[in-house]
């Protein structure tokens, strides 16, 4: 695939600037702004906007299939660890460092099981969006406590689902292309968050909820 870098680009790349950071810090905009119209217009539920954007990143980093595997992972055994500990009366702090030990653990014996079985691209992920995945874990159980595990679940499940849809569009080559070959693109993204901040709208998962209502009306 032939790339025609911007000049600016291309002189920050020869100051020694990965190449990889600059592309995923101009996909950075496009992302977060496609979390927010997710949760302003369509109103999809997630754990805020920074986790959905940082799992999107870790997708893009460490690759699709080990990075739902991860998630998925860190979901389970930290759903699994709060039955674990609840019987255990301890302060908050202290429940979410023994539930993210006990996930480090998890992912370990995960990775362990990757290299094993001959699995040398999930056994050599990077450190980093292992962190990112296992820090989901206190927002899952934060939702767990102050609602309940049911809510928590949809929660995780609607992240993931973001986070699938910014992963393929933050994929796309023609992107990639455009925002390296025009790198101002990604501050079109300015003018749209200023508008998406003044939705007052229903959001679109609202005209289904409340469809018997409208109908009414």
């Amino acid at each position: 695939m032939d790339i025609t870098l911007h000049p600016f680009i291309y002189s920050i790349i020869k100051q020694g600037v990965p190449f990889s950071t600059i592309q995923l810090l101009l996909v950075l905009p496009i992302v977060v702004t496609l979390v927010a119209f997710f949760r302003q217009v369509i109103g999809i539920k997630a754990f805020g906007i920074y986790t959905p954007s940082l799992i999107t990143f870790s997708f893009l980093v460490i690759g699709l299939k080990y990075g739902v595997a991860i998630y998925l992972a860190v979901i389970f055994v930290g759903m699994l660890s709060r039955v674990i500990l609840k019987k255990i009366r301890i302060l908050y702090l202290s429940r979410v460092a023994l539930t993210l030990t006990i996930i480090s653990f998890a992912i370990l014996a995960l990775l362990v099981l990757g290299a094993s079985i001959q699995r040398t691209g999930f056994a050599s992920v990077s450190i980093v969006p292992i962190i990112i995945m296992i820090a989901l874990a206190e927002k899952f159980i934060v939702t767990q406590i102050e609602k309940d595990t049911k809510t928590a679940l949809m929660t995780a499940a609607q992240t993931l689902l973001i986070s699938l849809v910014a992963f393929y569009i933050a994929g796309l080559p023609v992107l990639n292309i455009a925002i390296l070959a025009h790198p101002w693109i990604p501050l079109l993204t300015i003018p749209v968050n200023l508008l998406l901040g003044k939705w007052t709208g229903l959001r679109l998962s609202e005209y289904y909820r409340f469809q018997s209502i409208l109908k009414k009306h």
